[in-house]
């Protein structure tokens, strides 16, 4: 009889083939520490030498100035010059109104004025004329306080009659009086000749208030006409034309818009907590979508906002509530493009940029400094040319009323 048990028949069971030894495994392991060990360590030494030195950021838009263009006189269009991106000078004609209103007013002044420099001329004539009534009058009254008083020397011998007395006396009074109302006549004419002071005579036709009052109006009635041209106050691209010819339009109504691009800026939206090493007058890097990353644009910190975005929104954020959720804010930084970088690849306002900032030079200031009226005058670009349109027709107007007063004060010299 077989006692041998079937278990001890079976097979043992077979070794797995496919794990590997314990040492393989290890050096698997070491090899993937290794490698994460080494992107650690290439990952600090970026940000050691590179990463903390900068900040990014992809929330940034080109801004730039609109300058509306507004008529300053009321009239009808006659004129459209220019179109949707047109290029434009500074003082360029782009919009002519109908000028005839304001051409009857410019005759309308200069008539006036013109009538004014012979009315003030009249005075100073007048001058002359009343003196001579004085003089005349002075004579009068001294030959008849002589006749009085020889009539007064013979009256006692009876040769002279006593109502022949009376009536000289009388005729004495009368000739006071009347000098005294030339002399009141004098007074009241030079008051409207003499300087303030009262020295006579030195006022000319030119500087009577009368005539300035004239002259003002021309001045007036001569830019009204000189602005039925509305010209480009600065160089750029047309945009926003809403004018069309007949149109009626007013004074201050924007009309169309002049963007001058060679003045452009990124506003760079960094968050709250990448402003800690930001100063003024850092140098940044810039990349334009509309170019690609290989055109790169240098600027320069050029200001911070005085507030965050969303302190200046339409709607400001109420935080005041129960439901109150902490939200990193974004504060926009102003920057600077070189003109060169901006000349050479053109920028549209509202596109969008990639900004990065480098931190080494942290001497800077956080704060825009304040400067005084004369330095924020002469560092802007956002004033008018020395020489404008305007400053030539008020030119040209005091050139005008000088030929006018010429020609209607016949004297040159005043009395």
């Amino acid at each position: 009889m077989d006692t041998t048990s079937p278990q001890n028949d079976a097979p043992a069971p077979p070794a797995d083939a496919a794990s590997p030894p314990p040492s393989a495994r290890r050096r698997a392991l070491l090899m993937l520490c290794g490698v994460f060990l080494g992107l650690a360590a290439i990952w600090g030494a970026y940000w050691f030498f590179v990463s903390r030195w900068q900040e990014y950021t992809d929330d940034a838009y080109v801004g730039g100035h609109v300058v509306q263009i507004t008529p300053q006189v009321s009239g009808t269009v006659k004129a459209v010059l220019v179109e949707d991106t047109d290029a434009v000078a500074s003082g360029d004609t782009l919009i002519e109104l109908d000028a005839a209103d304001s051409q009857v007013a410019l005759e309308q002044a200069e008539a006036a004025l013109a009538q004014a420099v012979r009315e003030v001329r009249a005075l100073y004539v007048n001058n002359r004329t009343l003196r001579a009534q004085i003089t005349a009058r002075q004579t009068e009254v001294d030959r008849l306080t002589l006749d009085l008083s020889r009539r007064l020397a013979i009256a006692k011998s009876g040769a002279v009659a006593e109502e022949e007395i009376d009536h000289t006396r009388e005729a004495l009074k009368a000739a006071q009086a009347n000098l005294i109302q030339a002399r009141a006549q004098l007074a009241a004419n030079r008051a409207l000749t003499d300087r303030a002071d009262g020295s006579p005579n030195v006022s000319t036709v030119a500087a009577h208030p009368l005539v300035l009052q004239a002259a003002a109006r021309f001045e007036a009635a001569y830019l009204d006409r000189s602005r039925a041209k509305i010209v480009a106050p600065v160089a750029g691209q047309v945009v926003k034309r809403a004018v069309q010819v007949g149109q009626k339009v007013s004074a201050g109504v924007p009309l169309m818009a002049v963007v001058p691009l060679e003045r452009l800026w990124v506003d760079a939206n960094f968050k709250e907590v990448q402003l800690r090493k930001m100063r003024l007058g850092q140098p940044v890097t810039l990349t334009a979508d509309l170019h690609g990353q290989s055109v790169r644009y240098r600027g320069r910190v050029a200001g911070f906002a005085a507030g965050t975005g969303s302190a200046f929104a339409l709607l400001p954020a109420q935080n005041a509530t129960g439901n109150w959720i902490k939200i990193v804010q974004r504060v926009p930084v102003k920057i600077e493009l070189e003109a060169e970088d901006l000349k050479a690849h053109p920028l549209r306002i509202g596109l969008s940029m990639r900004v990065t900032v480098d931190l080494h030079d942290h001497d800077g200031v956080r704060l825009t400094p304040v400067a005084t009226a004369d330095a924020a005058l002469d560092a802007t670009p956002n004033v008018l040319p020395a020489r404008h349109a305007s400053d030539e027709a008020l030119d040209a107007a005091r050139a005008r009323i000088r030929e006018i007063i010429r020609q209607h004060d016949i004297h040159d010299k005043t009395p």
